[in-house]
């Protein structure tokens, strides 16, 4: 053996070496092999002929010449006198093409899930895991799991050139087992880190990284993407009812006679769609299922990006729930975090001894307000990281859309930092302009592959165009969440109604920028959360009026111009804020009031969808027409929505008297149907209203050519639509 493979010996016995299979398997007619603390290895050619190999370490390194080039395989046996028979795992040829290479080094490969994390196949004949992983810093990287024991000795990795790409072949290992990366870092520090690209993930609080199964699951909502697809290119998302309902998976439901254990998926896709298609919501959005360390962050700080969480089970039971949900018609959405992830020390935090996927500036890699790290947006592998991980939800779970969390905290390089706590731009602004470029690619990228999927921006700043096309200058998202609007709208439902008058503005405000970008209007999870109480209680009044109030909230939503969205419980009018270890407070509908809020949002739900008037000009000034916005003192607000189907007149009233006679003017004569009044005996009302319609007459009023008088109940709205 040559003095440099001598030295070559040393390294991979110190666990040092970056390319073991230069020196490991065979070259040419000899063989050689490394089993960590062995006392004899033997090759056994294809026609069973074993060979004994001399050790020239040890360690356990060993070498021996067959007459010719065949496969073969090894026999191991150690001092304890166990015996074992391995594939060697470095005769096999890189897993990872040359393509491939070349596309992660320019940011643009959109499928790393198929090329990374571990990924069970036939390479070369024999079964097994190609395991890969992006450590561009690493001096050596080594798989350890169940398979090898946790025994980092004994499975290294090959570094794949100026990539920073290491990958191994693993003969025998497959889904199901669990492994980490055994990284060495430049200072000598060995790290254990879970996979990035990793499709499971071992149950919190454990932190292994699972051998994923191959997707088995056999789709049937063919019929719901079709008309996905159908529907995509002429723009009508846009012009289509949109009512989401926002889900914790971990506390809409728990098992209470079970140790109040959360559902599984597949419990969660026998109950949820059905709640959901029930309540007639068209869109459901999911909290981010992506595997998370702390329950309590609600899946917000991500530390495996691709992979569901195992709280609820499989990924394929993940698929099951989706696909459950498509059967009935519904949509959904998941949330998706590229803001920040977890400093955890077995996660992407200084993953090979380097800010590897966040900055190395805490100025702008740390976020003070979450405690987590930002991602490097102008690193071409982690912006790749990030799309080919939207691209994978999308792809693999037939998602149909993605709700990006906290782009407001990406935008701003100042977001929550003080003077001299963050780093201006190269022309010496606040905008994050790799951030910026980042959503802008995620968005094109999106369009083009899946031009029938939406992304929507959690933004809460006036940043313009959020939801304009890029080639129009803005950041491309299908839709903005509009939170001016919802903070406006509770602080004005907050106010007694003897002092609304002097915040008439909150609620009309939103109307002068309703039409600036493509809203929805979103009651979410953060409103009843962190001391905020639900949003019963941000109601005033007494028990009745609080309800009257809430009811009202409701149905001047979903009158309101916007697609809409409310968190779980909302629709039970839950009396405690929302926990997210426990259920929610399903026995409330033992209550009539209870009940009737339930019942209101179904109705909302169902009367929302058979007007056309109410979402087809949603994003259009056109469809929409103040009846009267002036009448302060009263506490009455009036408008019109307007389309191609029978307009909707809103009146809302909402202080707690009613009113006799109210006149409001309408745009066409004739009977005008009650489609909806909050104050309903069967919505928990106290039953004032119209006897289910009204007249309007030849009779002017608020600029309109016909009015008429209507009785407008106690803090509550009304929806009016001609008949015939």
């Amino acid at each position: 053996m040559s003095r440099s493979t001598t030295a070559e010996l040393k390294k991979l016995v110190a666990g040092e070496h970056s390319d073991p299979h230069r020196l490991l398997g065979r070259h040419g007619l000899e063989v050689r092999a490394y089993r960590p603390d062995a006392s004899a290895m033997r090759v056994v050619t294809a026609e069973g002929k074993k060979i004994d190999m001399k050790m020239v370490s040890p360690a356990g390194v060993f070498t021996a010449t067959t007459a010719d080039e065949s496969a073969y395989t090894l026999e191991v046996d150690y001092p304890d006198g166990v015996g074992i028979a391995i594939e060697d795992p470095y005769r096999f040829w890189p897993t990872v093409g040359e393509l491939d290479l070349y596309l992660l080094g320019e940011g643009r490969h959109r499928r790393l899930w198929e090329t990374l994390g571990a990924r069970a196949m036939t390479h070369q004949g024999v079964w097994g895991t190609s395991f890969g992983v992006w450590a561009p810093s690493a001096r050596s990287v080594r798989v350890i799991g169940d398979f090898n024991l946790w025994d980092g000795r004994i499975h290294l990795m090959r570094s794949l050139g100026s990539s920073g790409i290491w990958e191994v072949f693993l003969p025998d290992v497959g889904p199901g087992c669990r492994y980490q990366f055994e990284i060495l870092t430049q200072s000598g520090e060995l790290r254990m880190k879970a996979d990035p690209y990793a499709q499971a993930a071992e149950l919190p609080p454990g932190t292994a990284s699972i051998v994923a199964a191959r997707d088995t699951h056999h789709w049937q909502d063919g019929a719901w993407m079709a008309s996905r697809a159908a529907g995509a290119p002429t723009g009508d998302r846009y012009s289509t009812p949109m009512s989401v309902y926002e889900v914790h998976l971990g506390s809409w439901r728990r098992r209470p006679e079970e140790g109040n254990r959360v559902l599984t998926y597949d419990e969660l896709a026998q109950e949820l769609p059905d709640y959901v298609a029930d309540m007639g919501f068209t869109h459901v959005e999911l909290m981010p299922v992506a595997e998370h360390p702390f329950g309590g962050s609600w899946g917000y700080q991500v530390s495996s990006y691709f992979a569901p969480t195992a709280r609820h089970g499989s990924p394929d039971g993940f698929r099951r729930l989706v696909d459950a949900f498509h059967r009935q018609g519904i949509g959904v959405i998941v949330d998706w975090v590229p803001a920040h992830f977890p400093r955890d020390d077995w996660a992407l935090a200084n993953f090979d001894g380097t800010a590897l996927f966040e900055h190395a500036d805490p100025r702008q890699g740390a976020h003070p307000d979450w405690g987590t790290l930002v991602f490097n947006y102008g690193r071409n592998e982690v912006r790749n990281f990030l799309i080919s991980n939207a691209l994978f939800w999308l792809e693999s779970f037939h998602i149909d859309g993605l709700r990006v969390d906290a782009v407001a905290s990406m935008l701003y390089l100042d977001y929550s930092r003080q003077e001299g706590e963050w780093v201006p731009n190269q022309y010496g602004g606040r905008e994050n302009l790799d951030a910026i470029a980042f959503l802008r690619e995620l968005n094109d990228v999106v369009t083009a592959e899946h031009p029938d999927a939406i992304t929507l921006a959690e933004e809460s700043t006036a940043w313009p165009g959020v939801s304009q096309s890029t080639n129009d200058g803005g950041l491309g998202f299908t839709y903005k969440w509009n939170m001016g609007w919802m903070h406006d709208t509770l602080e004005y439902f907050a106010h007694d109604p003897v002092y609304r008058r002097y915040h008439h503005d909150r609620v009309t405000f939103g109307l002068l920028y309703a039409f600036s970008e493509h809203f929805v209007l979103p009651l979410s999870h953060d409103e009843v959360v962190h001391g905020k109480g639900s949003l019963l209680a941000k109601m005033p009044g007494d028990q009745w009026q609080r309800f009257a109030n809430l009811r009202s909230l409701l149905a001047w939503m979903w009158a309101h111009p916007g697609k809409n969205l409310i968190f779980m419980g909302i629709e039970l009018a839950q009396s405690s804020e929302w926990g997210h270890d426990r259920s929610l407070d399903w026995h409330l509908l033992e209550y009539p009031e209870h009940r009737g809020m339930s019942e209101l949002v179904r109705s909302l739900n169902r009367a929302y969808q058979a007007n056309s008037s109410l979402w087809e000009s949603d994003f259009s000034d056109a469809g929409f027409r103040w009846i009267d916005a002036s009448d302060s003192d009263s506490n009455v607000l009036s408008f019109l929505r307007t389309g191609s189907g029978p307009p909707v007149a809103c009146i809302a009233n909402l202080s707690p008297v009613p009113r006799q006679g109210y006149r409001v003017g309408l745009p066409s004569g004739g009977s005008w149907a009650e489609v909806l009044n909050t104050d309903a005996l069967e919505l928990g009302g106290s039953g004032v209203g119209n006897a289910g319609r009204v007249r309007a007459a030849d009779h002017s009023w608020h600029g309109l050519p016909f009015s008429a008088e209507v009785t407008l109940p106690p803090l509550g709205v009304l929806w009016l639509s001609p008949e015939g």
